[in-house]
């Protein structure tokens, strides 16, 4: 039994809300159970110095958690004067995440942040941030098409994540803070919503696991992002 009694194929409630900013380009909430996260899409005239005169875009994102997301305070990373490595992975797994789903020469030369504030945190923040942060890089790709600043759709597939894990030795989907700080195996699993894998991040925690567990995580997340991405294509309508 999950602490939570959700079934082991069984996601927590997902809802995604659009336009909650007022200056973004693309914006929106999503929550992922206890899980919320504000995602902010910003588009810039410039890119990286790297690929500056290519025509080619970019896209990355920043991440970081709101000193009450989680049970007890901790420090802005600010007032340290510098990120965590934590922090800074995060957000170069969503970058990468996001731009295996764009195509850069339609893009144009032009640079998307995505920005990724974690408002309350209870497991799988960084698979929520890349699902939310599709939705607001969607819309801000939307108003660029809208104006006619890019021709054709520079988004070729839609990308979302989620968590898998063995706990109490059984194959769950979408842990949250009790089942992540517990499984003995936690992975993450970023797709596109055709099924191809971009990024998997697995590691064994209290256990080692098989070649079959490992085929029934990716059975899970393959439903999972199905799901995700299904409440994606209802929140861009």
């Amino acid at each position: 039994m999950r602490p939570s009694g959700r079934d082991l194929s069984e996601m927590r409630p997902v809802s995604i809300e659009t336009g909650v900013t007022k200056h973004a380009e693309g914006s929106c909430l999503i929550k992922v159970g206890d899980t919320h996260v504000l995602c902010t899409a910003t588009v810039e005239a410039r890119v990286p110095p790297f690929i500056k005169g290519t025509g080619l875009g970019w896209v990355t994102a920043e991440y970081g958690m709101l000193p009450r997301s989680t049970t007890s305070r901790m420090r802005r990373e600010a007032a340290a004067g510098k990120q965590g490595g934590r922090t800074v992975e995060i957000q170069r797994l969503i970058g990468r995440s996001l731009r295996a789903g764009v195509d850069r020469v339609a893009l144009g030369e032009r640079q998307i942040v995505v920005d990724c504030d974690v408002i309350q945190a209870d497991g799988g923040t960084r698979c929520a941030s890349i699902t939310g942060g599709w939705v607001a890089l969607k819309l801000a790709v939307n108003k660029l098409m809208k104006v006619g600043d890019v021709v054709s759709d520079p988004l070729t597939d839609p990308v979302a994540a989620v968590s898998c894990g063995i706990y109490a030795g059984q194959p769950v989907l979408d842990l949250d803070y009790p089942e992540d700080s517990e499984a003995g195996v936690d992975g993450n699993f970023i797709m596109t919503a055709s099924g191809k894998l971009i990024e998997v991040q697995m590691s064994a925690e209290g256990s080692t696991f098989s070649r079959d567990q490992m085929n029934s995580l990716i059975d899970l997340a393959d439903k999972g992002v199905k799901e995700l991405v299904a409440i994606q294509k209802a929140a861009c309508a």
